[in-house]
């Protein structure tokens, strides 16, 4: 178990970014696009993130590995950091999972916040805020945003455990040493002890986190509150 925390810590170096970015950009961009949509740039986002949403992580690393670091030489490839560094990481190590895992997260939540916002954007209180003659700034920020972000939440909490379980392949990739890697290198080696602690602690986060996502759902969202206060959330 202390080997599996201390690769855990590097997988959540890696991801904790990868999800922040994810999420903000599929939220602020989700949003500008339905509130253009039917445009050519919303068409032309919508076409982009249905491809990137189909491309596999692994893939999408090797494709940013070609281009940065074999084409331009910007950046390495593998690791936390060069041998020469006391750090615990570097930022130039970084960027390239962290890309590769906010690219495929992004793409799903900007599709989810569209659909969910063009959704919001269609029922009877938002006419009703246009007909008190509220500005257009003040309806999407006051009144369509809060609600369209509820399927944000449950997707957002969703994706911190799986993106939390299955870095493996994007690890693998970039030689990152998380808890994915730690689990293809124990399969390899037939550590069975260690596969099996590496999958207790996967479980147990992806538990702990849709826990807390139910409970966060609860908290922003009234409709819940009323009905478990009525009794009908039992």
């Amino acid at each position: 178990m202390p080997l599996v925390w201390d690769k855990l810590q590097n997988t959540l170096i890696m991801t904790i970014p990868a999800l922040i970015l994810s999420s903000a950009l599929g939220i602020a961009i989700g949003a500008w696009s339905a509130t253009t949509r039917n445009r050519v740039l919303d068409n032309i986002l919508s076409m982009a993130s249905i491809a990137l949403f189909s491309l596999p992580g692994f893939w999408v690393g090797l494709m940013l590995i070609l281009v940065f670091a074999v084409r331009l030489d910007w950046l390495p490839t593998q690791g936390m950091r060069s041998f020469t560094s006391t750090s615990a990481f570097s930022l130039p190590h970084l960027i390239l999972p962290v890309m590769t895992l906010t690219i495929t997260e992004f793409a799903f939540k900007m599709r989810l916040m569209r659909a969910s916002m063009i959704e919001v954007l269609g029922q009877d209180h938002i006419d009703t805020a246009r007909s008190k003659g509220l500005s257009r700034a003040r309806i999407l920020w006051s009144h369509a945003l809060p609600n369209s972000m509820l399927p944000m939440v449950t997707v957002i909490g969703y994706s911190i455990g799986y993106t939390v379980a299955g870095t493996v392949l994007v690890e693998k990739v970039f030689g990152w040493p998380g808890m994915g890697l730690l689990l293809y290198d124990s399969i390899q080696r037939s550590e069975n002890l260690v596969v099996m602690a590496i999958l207790f602690v996967a479980s147990v986060s992806i538990i702990v986190i849709n826990l807390l996502t139910d409970v966060v759902l609860g908290l922003v969202d009234p409709r819940i509150r009323n009905r478990i206060r009525s009794g009908g959330g039992r």
